[in-house]
């Protein structure tokens, strides 16, 4: 694809009607004080966090990291910890209840070993909470067919994921994402789990995610607010080299100077 400069520096993400410059999105969760949180999150750009509600005490009687966001953030609840429609339902409900907004990241997840979602139940869960008003982001694997059939049971994106769910072992199949961005142009893709260092992320974008969802890559790391603002510049740099459109791969070399007027 073609794209002008003020295209590539100007464009902003856009969900349901609303607006963002970030293109990445954080966790809250795993992080070793309130501070060191505060200061990734500042650090990363996002504009919107993720909180796991089953894990908070949403009548704010107790103090939680909910009392240490940014107010300028915007808090997208997910269903972490769910197995069943029924208790992802409930949670989202609770959730919109507790916090004040419908948006919800939707989790069914089939697996306690791997963390893998039921993506089944997933699409079930997704059709009620779509016919009850949510924006719903459901996190899947990089699947076309599930991909589509969440798209047509009103998904406002939907959420692949790269790896397993803290992982940080990276993109482990970007012919799936790359066949997702091929087939659903106009989807919003949001590479979710799995990644672990800044070149993940430059790769997830590169392939035409148009955002990446991460936590435990920056609460983990060694030095979080130096990762969040690694994590980024490497979107930022995906989502450019993606929209500048990548020289093609060639098997043998080929002059960086042409040949034409060479002195001889």
């Amino acid at each position: 694809m073609i794209a002008t400069r003020s295209a590539i520096f100007d464009e902003a993400l856009e969900i349901a009607g609303r607006r963002f410059k970030s293109r990445l999105i954080v966790g809250t969760g795993k992080y070793r004080s309130y501070e060191e949180m505060k200061a990734a999150h500042a650090a990363s750009g996002a504009e919107i966090v993720t909180v796991a509600v089953r894990r908070v005490p949403l009548d704010r009687r107790v103090e939680s990291f909910l009392d240490h966001l940014d107010p300028k953030l915007m808090i997208l609840p997910n269903t972490a910890g769910c197995y069943t429609v029924e208790e992802a339902v409930r949670t989202a409900r609770l959730a919109r209840e507790a916090l004040g907004t419908n948006w919800i990241k939707l989790e069914v997840i089939g697996d306690q070993t791997t963390l893998f979602p039921d993506n089944e139940q997933t699409i079930e869960a997704a059709r009620i909470l779509v016919k009850e008003d949510f924006v719903v982001l459901p996190y899947v694997t990089d699947d076309l067919i599930v991909a589509k059939k969440l798209l047509d049971v009103g998904c406002a994106a939907v959420m692949p994921l790269a790896a397993p769910i803290g992982s940080g072992l990276g993109v482990q199949n970007p012919t799936n994402l790359r066949i997702l961005r091929e087939q659903l142009p106009d989807a919003i893709l949001i590479v979710d789990a799995g990644v672990g260092t800044a070149s993940d992320a430059a790769i997830a974008m590169e392939l035409g995610a148009d955002a990446v969802l991460m936590n435990t890559a920056i609460a983990e790391a060694q030095h979080p607010e130096q990762m969040a603002r690694a994590m980024r510049l490497a979107v930022e740099a995906g989502r450019l080299a993606y929209l500048a459109g990548r020289m093609p791969k060639r098997l043998y070399a080929s002059a960086s100077s042409p040949l034409a007027g060479v002195i001889r």
